[in-house]
Parts: structure tokens; C-alpha cells; sequence
């Protein structure tokens, strides 16, 4: 009888110890992390205005956390860390969390197959295209690429001059959200014949493998073309404007032109998308460059910068290689005022406009981030019969936005 209860006073003992020890990891496992250490204290974070590399001298407030040092014991370090896994969610993965170790060590890998091509593209006009419209994209925005198709994106004759498409692909991020989408993309390239699409991964620092690789296939395919056309799917484009400019040109001469950015600095936050630490950009200024949402290019400049992107160390900036390959060949770009690739401001000569108002974009060639229906609506009102642009009766003249052309050696409007 004495051992039965020794056993079972044994029993229950164990078991106490082992329900408390199971409760005690509970609420360790539930406390918050404030509460595990007591030198663990929460950061301070301060307020801190950066430059934005697109428009430099635009503040941009970004939130630098500066946490205090944290003393883990070296017995608990691993389970306080896998706790924390646990019960935190992590935040979301952002471009800058970009690996700049993986891309040094696979910087020299900029030649990739083209997957799905248009070779007659050019070719099949006789005397080629006189303008060339290249449009960055990904193979989920369908809607953005229709939208371009069946507005300012159109193929055939403007203002008597032949202009054609092309989209400019890479393979997607996620391809098990998409498992269909080689063959969407085969399909939609069949009924249009306008995808180019090769097979680097379509990431925001990939950006400069599809400036390169386009301006090699413009080089091979399209040698014929008169001029170019290369922006954003978010961009609105009045190709009439476009191509009434470029008539005044020689596609035998350098043309580069676009809302052009001078003495940008390199972001050197880590939590910025621009980040460039000093390893991979020394200078403490980029060259000029031209806002990525679009900008014009002669046949003479593209074949000149499909030679130079070779020659180039590849950035994860694609705005700012391009620049680089622009110093490499000695050509400055050309400001124009009717690049609008952060959007319009009302101007005080037109008070009365809204900067929606048709009016305000029928002088302009490229206005940036725009949705879908407002490209399709304003398209629709500029090619509107019914469009009267006429002042109110105390202006005499209508509103039009000032087509001066600087150099790039004048200050940025930025």
C-alpha cells in the first residue's frame, strides 16, 4: 500500500512539473517581446527627408528606426528568435529588400533568350515605320496593354506617318499564381503580334535587362525605323504631338529627348526603393537621364545606345544606366516641356482648368500614372469633335504650354 502511494505521489509530481513547465512555455511563447527582456526596450524612430533620385530635390519623409542595443541571453537566443518566427507576422518583402551580393555575382549575365518575337514587326513597312512605340509591361497587366491598343497605342497612319507596337515582357515573379500564363501570352501575341517577351524574371532592378535587350532587338529588327517612342503602360500619349515634333527632325541625327532630370544623388537609406549603396556607386552624382515614363530616341541614337549598353556596367537604376550609356557616347539630352512624367500641375496662366480637363492635354506628348479608364476617357475627349478649348471671355488667347527646348546644361525644373 506505502509503495502504490509513493508511486502515485511520484506520478503526480511528474506530472505538476510537467503542466507547469508546458503553462510557463505558453506564456513565454504568448508574451510580447517588451516583456521577455527587460533591456529590451521599443526604438526610437525619428523623421528624416530624403531626395527622391526621379525628382531630385522633391523631400521624400522616410522613417529611419534606430533601435536600442538588445542583450538575448546566448542560452535563449535561438528559442526567443524561433518564438518570435512564430507569433510575428514578418513584414511584407519591398524592392529594398533588394540582394545587391546576388546581383554583383550575376551582374555579367545580360544576355537572355527571346522567348516570343515579332522578326516583321518593322520589316513589312516599306521604307519602315516612321515611329516605333515601345511600351514596358508585365504579363499580368492585360488591361493596361488593351488599353494602349485601342487608344493612343493604335498601329496605322498619324498625321500621315506609319507608327507601329511593341509591348516588352519578362517572365512573372510568381508563376504558380499565374500557371497559366504562357499560354494567355501565347494567345494574346498571336491575335496582335505585338509581344516581346524574353526569359529574365520582371522585377523592378530587371528593369535595365529589358532596356538592353530592347535596344539590341530594335538594332537587329527594326534598324529601319525613323524614330522611337519608349515609355510606361501608365503614361497617356498624344502621338499626334509626338509625331508633328519629330517631323521637324533627321532620323540620321542624335535625338534624344524627354522630361530630363540633372544632378540627382544616389539614396543611400536601405529602406528606400532607389538604395545604391556606395560599393556599387561611388560618384556623389548620377548623370542626366530621362524620367522612365517615355521619351524619344532617333534611329541613329538607338543603334548608338544598343553598342553602348555593351560597354556599360549593368545598374539596377534602368533610368539611370540609360544615362550612364548616354555620357558613354557623349550625347546630352534634350529637355522638353511637354514630357510631363510626374504629372501635371495647374499652371497660374489657367486658373479656370482642372488638370484633368482635356485642355490641359492637348499640347502635351506624355503625361505619367494614370489609371486605366482615365487614359481611355481622356483619349476620348481630345479626339472629341465636340472639344472647344475656348477661355473664358476675360482671356483673349487660349491657354498652351510653352514648347521651349532646353539643353541639358540648363538647371533642372525640379
Amino acid at each position: 500500500m506505502k509503495v502504490r502511494l509513493k508511486g502515485d505521489a511520484i506520478c503526480t509530481l511528474f506530472l505538476v512539473v510537467a503542466l507547469g513547465s508546458l503553462l510557463y512555455s505558453q506564456l513565454e511563447h504568448l508574451a510580447p517581446a517588451g516583456n521577455k527582456e527587460l533591456t529590451h526596450k521599443k526604438p526610437s524612430v525619428t523623421q528624416r527627408i530624403f531626395s527622391d533620385p526621379k525628382a531630385p530635390g522633391r523631400p521624400v519623409p522616410v522613417e529611419a528606426t534606430v533601435p536600442r542595443p538588445q542583450i538575448i541571453p546566448m542560452v535563449r537566443r535561438a528559442e526567443v528568435a524561433s518564438n518570435r518566427v512564430q507569433t510575428t507576422t514578418s513584414p511584407p518583402l519591398t524592392d529594398s529588400t533588394f540582394n545587391f551580393k546576388r546581383y554583383l555575382l550575376n551582374k555579367d549575365n545580360r544576355n537572355f533568350n527571346l522567348l516570343i518575337n515579332q522578326p516583321k514587326k518593322c520589316r513589312k513597312i516599306p521604307g519602315g515605320p516612321f515611329l516605333l512605340i515601345a511600351i514596358k509591361s508585365v504579363v499580368e497587366d492585360f488591361d493596361r496593354r488593351e488599353i494602349v491598343r485601342k487608344t493612343w497605342g493604335r498601329e496605322g497612319l498619324v498625321n500621315g506617318e506609319q507608327v507601329q507596337r511593341v509591348f516588352l515582357l519578362g517572365t512573372p515573379k510568381n508563376r504558380t499564381v499565374l500557371a497559366t500564363w504562357e499560354t494567355l501570352i501565347h494567345q494574346e501575341s498571336q491575335t496582335y503580334r505585338d509581344i516581346l517577351l524574353w526569359d529574365f524574371m520582371d522585377t523592378f532592378f530587371n528593369l535595365t535587362l529589358k532596356e538592353i535587350h530592347f535596344l539590341k532587338w530594335a538594332a537587329e529588327f527594326c534598324s529601319n525605323v525613323k524614330f522611337i517612342f519608349k515609355g510606361d503602360a501608365d503614361v497617356f500619349v498624344n502621338v499626334e504631338n509626338i509625331v508633328d515634333f519629330l517631323e521637324r527632325h533627321d532620323p540620321t541625327e542624335d535625338l534624344f529627348v524627354g522630361d530630363i532630370i540633372y544632378n540627382a544623388r544616389p539614396i543611400r537609406v536601405q529602406k528606400s526603393k532607389y538604395y545604391i549603396p556606395e560599393t556599387m556607386y561611388g560618384l556623389s552624382i548620377y548623370p542626366a537621364y530621362a524620367g522612365g515614363g517615355g521619351f524619344l530616341l532617333s534611329s541613329r541614337t538607338m543603334r548608338k545606345l544598343s553598342r553602348a549598353c555593351k560597354e556599360v556596367e549593368l545598374f539596377p537604376i534602368d533610368d539611370v544606366f540609360l544615362g550612364m550609356c548616354l555620357q558613354r557616347i557623349n550625347l546630352k539630352p534634350i529637355l522638353h516641356e511637354g514630357f510631363k512624367t510626374f504629372g501635371i500641375v495647374k499652371p497660374s496662366a489657367a486658373p479656370h482648368l482642372q488638370t484633368f480637363d482635356p485642355c490641359f492635354y492637348k499640347d502635351l506628348m506624355v503625361v505619367h500614372s494614370l489609371k486605366v479608364a482615365e487614359i481611355w476617357l481622356m483619349w476620348n475627349l481630345l479626339h472629341s469633335p465636340r472639344l472647344s478649348c475656348t477661355q473664358k471671355k476675360q482671356v483673349k488667347k487660349p491657354f498652351q504650354w510653352k514648347k521651349k527646348v532646353q539643353t541639358a546644361t540648363q538647371a533642372s525644373p525640379f
